[in-house]
């Protein structure tokens, strides 16, 4: 078996046990009214700074998709709560690789990688917000308070939450790469 064939069945292989990992920790958070405390975020964070923007997206979209399945089952705004973790992801990994290609990894980075982290946060928060919007209005329940009411309760646990999967992410990256579990961010 060729060395790319075996990395490209070592990136899917961690996809699929990132998105688990995802799917674990969704489940195990505390709710409240119209916001969720996880730290379902780490395999996404995990998966963005070892292996790059689209696994970091797979991961989030994967692990969500079958929480949403598990916890709404099917409706026709699904996919719209696929998009905030993916986000998250998205800047993440592509931070990464951007960090990647000036020659030092964004985990090597403790200052810039916490502010990506949290940016991304941010970000992940303002289209949840979103995405909580057109599913209230779509769905029929629409109610201010509800969609927007709680918004900066969700920023700060969001950007409170990042840091602590920041915390515990740089170090399991470092540790996963020192192992020789990836090579560097391709994506």
């Amino acid at each position: 078996m060729s060395k790319h064939r075996y990395a490209a069945i070592r990136h899917i292989c961690l996809v699929g046990m990132l998105s688990a990992l995802y799917l674990a920790l969704n489940m195990v958070g505390f709710r409240a009214w119209s916001f969720h405390i996880t730290f379902a975020s780490l395999p996404v964070v995990v998966a963005a700074l070892l292996l790059g923007p689209v696994e970091g997206v797979l991961v989030a979209c994967i692990g969500e998709f079958f929480n949403q399945i598990l916890s709404y089952g099917v409706t026709v705004t699904t996919v719209l709560w696929l998009i905030p973790p993916a986000v998250r992801g998205l800047a993440v990994g592509a931070s990464a690789l951007a960090a990647g290609r000036r020659g030092r990894r964004l985990e090597q980075r403790p200052v810039l990688c916490y502010g990506v982290c949290m940016a991304a946060a941010l970000c992940t928060t303002a289209v949840n917000t979103l995405v909580m919007y057109l599913d209230s209005i779509i769905m029929g329940y629409y109610n201010f308070a509800y969609v927007f009411g709680s918004a900066a309760v969700r920023v700060v646990s969001g950007v409170l939450t990042a840091v602590v999967v920041t915390t515990v992410a740089v170090p399991l990256v470092t540790l996963l790469r020192r192992q020789g579990l990836v090579g560097e961010v391709r994506s």
